[in-house]
């Protein structure tokens, strides 16, 4: 399913689902961008910010998505962000989302929230332990799949958290440099699995993250 959609000042915006993924192509005046988002990694209750309608991380709460709202016009959009929606809720494919039963049908649910605040920073989360074997095979399927220099403060600080660990401050680097990564953080979830493990860990739990 694909949805295009045109902006006089903003540029175009093309959306493709292609079973579990979404192909994203954004292009303006001065640059084309293309990226791919796991749509397992999509909350499936999007939030209205401003003309747009984003559709944020799970792990995170940070924006993967922004569709301008109600472009090419009200009936294709509303079509796309349902189907957009069952997608990321596990209803089109192999991912079973716990919560789906309590998302109500169409994209009316919760779209007026603003995203989930985060009350604790890095540093006063319990920090999981970390296996740099899985760290190591992340970093080789990002140089493989994802432009480096888009990504290039997160891959060093990977390396760092290979070399260290046990290391709270290479931890914490490493989640500040995906914080900082804006659009490209569903490719980087998408290529990345431990990436979502080590960013999903439940705050206080005693938990083994080595496997």
């Amino acid at each position: 399913m694909k949805l295009v959609q045109k902006h006089p000042f903003k540029g175009t915006r093309e959306f493709e689902i292609v079973e579990d993924v979404i192909n994203v192509r954004v292009k303006s005046l001065l640059r084309e961008e293309k990226i791919t988002v796991g749509l397992t990694t999509l909350d499936p209750d999007p939030v209205i910010n401003k003309s747009c309608l984003e559709f944020n991380s799970r792990a995170t709460g940070a924006p993967l998505l922004s569709l301008f709202l109600n472009r090419p016009d009200a009936e294709a959009f509303n079509a796309f962000v349902d189907v957009l929606r069952l997608h990321a809720q596990g209803q089109q494919g192999g991912y079973a989302d716990p919560d789906a039963a309590a998302h109500p049908a169409g994209f009316t649910g919760n779209v007026y929230e603003e995203p989930p605040a985060f009350e604790q920073s890095a540093s006063d989360k319990k920090r999981p332990s970390v296996n740099a074997a899985r760290v190591d095979e992340d970093i080789r399927m990002l140089e493989q799949y994802v432009d480096a220099e888009e990504i290039k403060p997160l891959l060093v600080a990977l390396e760092a958290l290979k070399a260290e660990p046990q290391s709270e401050a290479a931890y914490s680097q490493m989640v500040n440099a995906f914080n900082e990564l804006g659009l490209v953080q569903g490719a980087v979830l998408t290529y990345a699995p431990y990436i979502t493990v080590l960013l999903s860990y439940e705050v206080g739990e005693d938990q083994d993250w080595t496997r």
